[in-house]
């Protein structure tokens, strides 16, 4: 087999909301969905992903995400450490948080959002460190990177990715490194 990406397609999806599914490219598309959840995308096949994310929100809001194990959640209290880098005109500043969450990115309402998302070794019972890219445009081309970890040394086979208030939409794809 060649080295490249390799579409992960979900065992199962769970969602809040109007509707989501799974394409046949192994994509998942949803709309107004206050959470939505992926399982069965990380395995043993491959240690690193990347999630691509683009759509639509209802107004403007954080995404977030925690890992999941088994269709249930990680959310253990300070187990996420995200730092964030914001640049927007000319303007760069920065902050980090623990909680029990990371952040994909902040989108708006105004326009479309994208997100690529890398996820490295979140199937290996270590650690998992995640970096996250989101592009948006609330005034001006705006820019947000996030380096997270998750200090926690399970195996994760998903994912749940859910708005801080309001309703998404959008089409996903988890890819992963073949190398």
């Amino acid at each position: 087999m060649t080295n490249g990406l390799v579409v992960m397609t979900p065992s199962s999806i769970a969602y809040s909301g109007t509707s989501a599914s799974i394409n046949a490219d192994g994509s998942v598309v949803f709309s107004a969905c206050t959470s939505l959840s992926l399982n069965g995308v990380f395995t043993g096949d491959y240690d690193n992903y990347m999630v691509t994310l683009r759509g639509d929100v209802g107004a403007f809001v954080a995404l977030e995400a925690r890992l999941r194990a088994s269709g249930s959640d990680n959310s253990t209290a300070s187990s996420y450490v995200r730092q964030g880098l914001y640049a927007s005109s000319t303007s760069v500043s920065g902050a980090r948080v623990t909680t029990t969450f990371t952040r994909l990115g902040n989108v708006d309402s105004t326009q479309k959002y994208g997100i690529t998302t890398y996820l490295f070794g979140p199937y290996l019972a270590q650690p998992t460190a995640i970096r996250s890219v989101s592009v948006l445009d609330p005034g001006s081309a705006y820019i947000e990177d996030y380096a997270s970890t998750h200090n926690q040394s399970t195996a994760y086979d998903g994912i749940t990715i859910y708005p801080s208030a309001s309703t998404f939409d959008g089409l996903l794809t988890v890819f992963g490194f073949n190398q």
